[in-house]
């Protein structure tokens, strides 16, 4: 009786032994975590990135905001504070004796009288020599053409401080008011004209003037003092 040949059989790989649930359940929940921390950053980044793009947007509406309300110079004055219109001139100071010519209509300055005028409104001319001498003191010496309204006159009284400052018509103008200080004149058309308010700021009781703060009272009262 033959016997069959045994049969050669290859290598046998041995079966992988099966993940025990708890391992799978372990990998399943850091995976979910991972991803939940994934969902939370990029919540994070969206975030920083709307608060960074709101927070532009406030910057970039503060600074066009700053730049709308800054309160801006006038029109008729600049940065610098000069007021349009103003002419300066040099003169120098001097005391002389009886009536003097002067250069300018009405004068700024140079050889006036001693005796000073007392600051106030007048209703009639005062004397140029006397003028002078109180913008050496510093004073603001405001006229007007004598063919101005009583109403326009009225209201350019109500725009003078109580001192150092002369009011009064004069004959000859330039322009139907001109305001003048020691060196410095502007003449304007209208007493609305907000450059008057801006000169008498700027130039009464100023350093510019060779004496500031001397007397403006305790000279000389001419014709016309109300």
């Amino acid at each position: 009786m033959r016997l069959s040949a045994p049969i050669e059989r290859g290598p046998v790989t041995p079966a992988t032994p099966p993940v025990p649930s708890s391992s799978k359940a372990s990998r399943n929940g850091k995976l979910e975590a991972f991803r939940a921390g994934e969902k939370r950053r990029a919540r994070v980044r969206i975030i920083a990135i709307t608060s960074g793009i709101v927070g532009a947007a406030a910057v970039i509406t503060l600074v066009v905001t700053s730049i709308t309300l800054t309160p801006r110079p006038a029109a008729t004055e600049s940065a610098s504070g000069s007021i349009r219109g103003v002419t300066t001139f040099s003169n120098t100071a001097g005391h002389v004796e009886g009536s003097v010519s002067y250069d300018q209509t009405p004068p700024v300055g140079g050889p006036h009288s001693a005796l000073w005028l007392n600051c106030g409104i007048y209703t009639q001319p005062v004397p140029n020599q006397n003028a002078v001498h109180d913008l050496e003191h510093g004073a603001v010496w405001v006229t007007y053409d004598p063919s101005l309204p009583a109403a326009t006159v009225s209201s350019l009284r109500d725009l003078m401080p109580s001192t150092y400052t002369l009011l009064s018509p004069y004959p000859g103008l330039p322009a139907p008011i001109v305001l003048s200080a020691w060196d410095a004149q502007l003449a304007v058309s209208s007493v609305t004209d907000a450059r008057i308010g801006q000169f008498i700021q700027k130039y009464r009781q100023s350093a510019s003037a060779p004496e500031p703060g001397a007397p403006c009272t305790g000279g000389l009262d001419a014709p016309g003092k109300l």
